[in-house]
């Protein structure tokens, strides 16, 4: 599943991002490589997730959330 599709509130991990170039550079920087653990804390009606990865708050776009694939996980953030 995408990150787009999962419940709020409930842990997943990253388990490949769909996305190239600076963008997916960008990403990992922040953290969003394989087997990181990620909360959606909320999701705007515009689209935009807001989620917890390693400590801090992040907000993506739906574009950038649709490529990003998530399986569940079982522990915090």
């Amino acid at each position: 599943m995408t990150l787009e599709q999962v419940f709020i509130g409930k842990t997943y991990i990253v388990d490949n991002v769909h996305i190239h170039g600076t963008m997916k550079q960008r990403l990992e920087a922040l953290g969003m490589i394989q087997g990181t653990s990620i909360v959606v804390l909320s999701r705007k009606k515009n689209g935009t997730l807001i989620y917890k990865m390693r400590g801090t708050r992040y907000a993506v776009g739906k574009g950038i959330a649709q490529k990003v694939e998530v399986i569940e996980g079982d522990y915090d953030v």
